[in-house]
């Protein structure tokens, strides 16, 4: 029963986090490229669970939809800075070209390295001596700090390096679009 209600909430879940999303940015580029950010938590995610062998199960889940929650919020840090970078950018000059773009978007990504590194660095803190620990309930408690512990390190290396270049080209495409219908 466990596993058939987990095929429902988990799309309800993406759902639900797709539509704050979109509610916050008011447009469907950004919530879209946030999105990318829950596949690479789920590299590091699937990693831990393989190398440590757990099966994938109801603990594992509730595992991946907390991750899923704290990689969108990552990915909204992200994209948020490299907005503000590009308004400022915008302020001073009314046309933007590739460069400029570029510029905006590393300025805005590396003003989000410490605080993000600081989350991630929190989270995996406070999940390892569960991860680790023994006694009652530990079983169940390791099988949901797993997915979390690798996800972190994924995401928090790929939100940084990846997820502001692919926006970078985005907002480089959407410029060029704007440009041709000028």
């Amino acid at each position: 029963r466990a596993a058939e209600r987990l095929r429902i909430v988990i799309p309800v879940t993406l759902l639900v986090i797709f539509l704050l999303l979109y509610f916050n940015f008011r447009n469907i580029t950004a919530p879209l490229v946030v999105m990318l950010s829950i596949p690479f938590a789920l590299i590091g995610g699937f990693w831990m669970v393989y190398l440590l062998g757990f099966n994938l199960s109801v603990a594992v889940a509730v595992g991946f939809i907390a991750l899923a929650g704290v990689s969108a919020e990552i990915g909204v840090l992200v994209l948020t800075f490299i907005d503000q970078a590009i308004y400022k950018m915008r302020d001073a000059k009314e046309k933007l070209d590739g460069h400029d773009i570029m510029t905006a978007v590393h300025k805005g990504a590396s003003e989000r390295v410490r605080p993000i590194a600081m989350t991630a660095t929190a989270i995996i803190a406070g999940l390892l001596p569960i991860m680790w620990g023994s006694g009652t309930g530990s079983e169940v408690m390791q099988r949901i700090a797993a997915p979390m512990v690798g996800g972190m390190i994924t995401v928090t290396v790929l939100s940084l390096l990846v997820l502001p270049v692919i926006y970078g080209l985005v907002l480089q495409l959407q410029e060029k679009l704007e440009r041709k219908s000028l």
